[in-house]
């Protein structure tokens, strides 16, 4: 019989980071509220949260952050004024953003990597399981994935981490994994991580991308480790420790997504991903796509 495992409720967003990679856009604003078409990315993760069933969400955040928490906060004066104006269709919007779910925020102060963003966590979420979600990642809504590793993770206890296969030559981008056939075409075993190898060096071409469900055990682990690559602490050090010794705190699985993923984190991909959702959109998409095609007719 199949052991059930606690619901998970709560979802962690660690949002700290500097985004160098788009300055001078993200000189004043933070990387998270650069829009994608007509929505900040960081609403895209939120929603994807909340569709999982995750309704508590903790953003990690840092200085010069603030415009994060006002987004989802009621702006009552722009709600009156649509309100006065009979825009009925913004107003909802508007609102959309501060009603999808319970907003917490802690600061992580000193920033030393995404382990150290991931234990600033540790007190809110307590000893339940939970999500993390990386901002620089966005994953179509019509590819489940939070949801598909939520389901793991309650049936098989432990930690489970989103992989996706990418061309070997770009794996010393990724933390990378070395893994076992399970009878489930898209879920494995995790024997071993390494972060950011040298190609020829790398266990396979399954790259760890921007979702974990972990065990609170991870917490521990993570108090325990000393700085790694970049001289940072990273989370990918503290799943290997649970990968390598199921007693630590229950197995860790991966999740192989072969969905629509939109990596905002690079300023090439950023572009490509607006132009993808744009296209897709039944209100902006057939009259841009028009435009698209003349475009790329008549200047490439």
């Amino acid at each position: 019989m199949t052991k059930s495992h606690p619901r998970i409720s709560k979802a962690v967003i660690p949002a700290a980071g500097l985004g160098t990679r788009f300055l001078p856009a993200t000189k004043a604003t933070p990387k998270e509220m650069l829009p994608v078409v007509d929505k900040p990315a960081i609403q895209y993760v939120v929603e994807e949260a909340v569709s999982a069933g995750l309704s508590d969400v903790l953003m990690i955040t840092g200085r010069n952050k603030r415009p994060l928490e006002d987004h989802f906060d009621r702006n009552y004066e722009l709600e009156s004024a649509l309100t006065r104006k009979g825009d009925a269709e913004r107003l909802a919007k508007v609102q959309e953003s501060s009603d999808l779910a319970t907003m917490h925020y802690v600061r992580q102060g000193d920033p030393r990597g995404l382990g150290h963003a991931v234990l600033c966590a540790a007190p809110h979420v307590g000893d339940q399981p939970f999500a993390v979600l990386l901002g620089d990642d966005l994953i179509d809504p019509r590819d489940p994935l939070l949801a598909r590793m939520v389901d793991i993770q309650e049936r098989e206890g432990g930690s489970v981490i989103a992989l996706m296969e990418v061309d070997p030559a770009q794996i010393h981008q990724y933390g990378c994994a070395a893994v076992e056939a399970t009878g489930e075409s898209d879920v494995v075993r995790v024997t071993k991580l390494v972060e950011k190898p040298e190609p020829s060096e790398a266990p396979s071409n399954l790259a760890i991308i921007g979702r974990y469900v972990l065990d609170p055990a991870v917490f521990e682990i993570l108090r325990q480790t000393e700085p790694g690559r970049g001289n940072e602490i990273q989370l990918t050090d503290a799943l290997e420790k649970l990968a390598e010794d199921e007693k630590l705190g229950g197995p860790v699985h991966g999740v192989v997504f072969k969905g629509r993923r939109y990596d905002t984190g690079d300023r090439g991909d950023y572009l490509r991903a607006i132009v993808r959702l744009a296209c897709e959109r039944e209100d902006l998409g057939p009259e841009f796509r028009t435009w698209l095609r003349s475009y790329v007719t008549e200047e490439m």
